[in-house]
């Protein structure tokens, strides 16, 4: 059984994937799981307390192999609205619950729930039955994900949440 304990922050063009694995969201929250590889090989899956992977991250076996992680299609609910009020509302009233959300261009997508989707037609929003990826946002203050912070020319600014750099 490969051990794997290592997220790769970048990989080259020409490096080799030795496997896939493939993952719903809910397991790639996990920090210790056992996985089966697309080849059929086992895994023993060991990552830092509260990284979440996500399709299209690389993993690398303690002997070396490199692993890619696949978001696998899961039930999910993507909801839309004929006005951007009504989404942006359907948007609030899921956050103020600390319901990870994917979202999208003029949609929201969800995991699947039954009481949010009650919640959610009530508010007078469309919501559809998908099995689908699920690449919810990583949230505000999460270290990783979509606020970068690049260093390298040479100047310091202040950010409004408090830090310096």
């Amino acid at each position: 059984m490969l051990s794997i304990s290592t997220k790769l922050d970048h990989i080259h063009s020409d490096t080799t994937i030795d496997d896939v694995v493939s993952l719903n969201f809910d397991l790639r929250q996990k920090s210790r799981i056992r996985v089966t590889l697309q080849s059929g090989a086992e895994a023993a899956l060991y990552m830092q307390r509260g990284t979440i992977l996500r399709g299209g991250d690389y993993l690398q076996a303690d002997s070396g192999e490199v692993i890619q992680v696949i978001a696998a299609d899961q039930s999910v609910m993507k909801v839309t609205a004929t006005t951007s009020k009504a989404l942006t509302r359907a948007a609030y009233h899921l956050g103020n619950r600390h319901v990870p959300l994917e979202i999208g261009d003029g949609w929201l997508k969800l995991e699947a729930d039954s009481v949010l989707q009650d919640m959610l037609l009530g508010l007078g929003v469309m919501v559809e039955s998908l099995q689908a990826p699920f690449e919810p946002e990583s949230g505000a203050y999460a270290s990783t994900g979509g606020h970068h912070h690049h260093h390298d020319d040479g100047h310091s600014h202040v950010h409004e949440h408090g830090h310096h750099h």
